[in-house]
């Protein structure tokens, strides 16, 4: 069941640049709200997490998500990007240590993604 994608942004990790949307949910509204943040980015495998100044609940959670996914981790008030295998994966799938609300999605080439190896995140509003 997927979200329509509502509001634009733009993820400056490492220097490097990506267009996003955030979807209609209410998880996403709440990070939208936050916007902009700059935080320290941890990698997991081929997914990218960050602490964030929000707390919300599971919403329609998912255990296994679409590379190019933004979500939201509700165990550690985190944002996160996926693009490939994480250690928990099977395979290609892109797989978070446990659900996660899906709150929007990279709308730019994620390849780039691959050569980072450590960054900061920064997350604007696009209007």
């Amino acid at each position: 069941m997927a979200q329509s994608l509502t509001h634009k942004i733009k993820l400056i990790i490492g220097g490097l640049e990506f267009q996003a949307q955030l979807n209609d949910s209410k998880t996403a509204r709440a990070v939208w709200k936050k916007l902009p943040l700059t935080e320290r980015g941890q990698f997991w495998g081929e997914e990218i997490y960050f602490s964030i100044p929000v707390k919300e609940p599971p919403e329609n959670p998912l255990e296994v998500v679409d590379k190019g996914t933004l979500a939201y981790w509700p165990p550690g008030n985190a944002m996160c990007i996926f693009w490939g295998p994480t250690p928990m994966s099977h395979g290609k799938e892109c797989r978070p240590a446990s659900p996660v609300n899906v709150i929007g999605e990279i709308t730019s080439d994620l390849s780039l993604l691959k050569t980072l190896t450590n960054a900061n995140v920064t997350v604007e509003k696009v209007e």
